[in-house]
């Protein structure tokens, strides 16, 4: 069975939002056929990316924030269907940090957004696969973080995202800032080995998280690769200074303090256990590998985007 219908899987948080009534509105109103489905509890937008694929449908658009879009994603991927099978990937931006999103260029506007998808025709892009020890899959789409940065996302509250957007996370991470306490890994790849204490920890397909954060700024959706990032501890008795460098001069900071790698694989493993979020989804395992893999979905994006080639594609859908 076939459609030429998109299926917008909205988070309930979003579902009475004028602007995203007004948007599927205009889009019918041009002929497209929308159907909306709104979740209530964890699994929904699992379900209903399925039941997307099993109506045939073209187009799966993920109406939230980059929880919802992770949820998507890994639910087609499981699937044992190639990327041309599945219905195409979409992102309507409404989430607090929107972190995917911002890297990739798309609009925040739910109009906008919907427009990309009716004017540009999908793209290949590679998924992270992530693997644990014991068993089990996990996929992620943008940004896997641990350490310190880890506890700074799990422990910004809701109510404080609500207010500040995605400046929730730089707040938290002052207020914690008195607690820092470094982990310790080990990292192995095909040409790499690592093996210490680190305060961030970060594997990405995408490029940022929390809330704006410039984790892996040179990675691309199209690769073949995932970028790795380790911020080590700085020296005894120069936190301060440390702390002081990233706060005034930011993500150059911490590149230029941070081991940096790139690899179709990498192995992580830590004695007491790591904790990582995958595009903000906690998991725990005392060992994790992480793989790319191409083309596994294929998804709208803009014309030009920074995780992709700079050349737009040569061909255009139909609105």
């Amino acid at each position: 069975m076939s459609s030429d219908a998109w299926h917008l899987i909205l988070n309930g948080k979003n579902a009475n939002e004028d602007t995203v009534r007004d948007a599927v509105a205009a889009l019918r109103e041009r002929g497209r056929t929308i159907h909306v489905r709104v979740t209530w509890e964890q699994g929904d937008a699992h379900r209903y990316a399925l039941e997307a694929v099993a109506a045939g449908a073209v187009a799966v658009i993920a109406g939230g924030g980059d929880g919802t879009l992770h949820e998507v994603c890994a639910a087609l991927a499981a699937t044992d269907r190639a990327a041309g099978e599945l219905p195409a990937l979409g992102l309507m931006p409404l989430g607090t940090a929107n972190d995917f999103a911002t890297a990739a260029g798309l609009p925040l506007d739910p109009l906008a957004a919907l427009e990309v998808v009716a004017a540009t025709p999908p793209r290949p892009i590679d998924l992270m696969r992530v693997l644990p020890a014991g068993g089990g899959e996990h996929w992620c789409v943008n940004v896997a973080t641990g350490g310190f940065a880890t506890r700074i996302t799990t422990e910004t509250s809701p109510e404080l995202k609500k207010l500040f957007g995605g400046a929730a996370y730089f707040l938290t991470g002052m207020a914690r800032m008195g607690s820092i306490r470094s982990a310790r890994g080990s990292l192995r790849g095909p040409g790499f080995e690592w093996d210490g204490e680190f305060l961030v920890l970060a594997v990405g397909n995408g490029r940022q998280a929390g809330g704006g954060q410039l984790l892996t700024p040179d990675a691309r959706l199209d690769d073949g690769v995932i970028d790795v990032m380790v911020l080590p501890p700085p020296p005894p008795g120069e936190t301060t200074a440390a702390l002081g460098a990233l706060l005034s001069r930011g993500r150059a900071a911490l590149l230029e303090a941070a081991v940096r790698t790139r690899l179709p694989w990498v192995e992580i493993e830590a004695e007491e256990g790591l904790t990582f979020n995958l595009d903000g989804e906690p998991l725990e395992a005392p060992r994790l590998r992480f793989e790319a893999v191409r083309a596994r979905l294929c998804m709208h994006l803009p014309d030009v985007t920074p995780l992709l080639p700079d050349e737009a594609p040569a061909g255009r859908s139909p609105g």
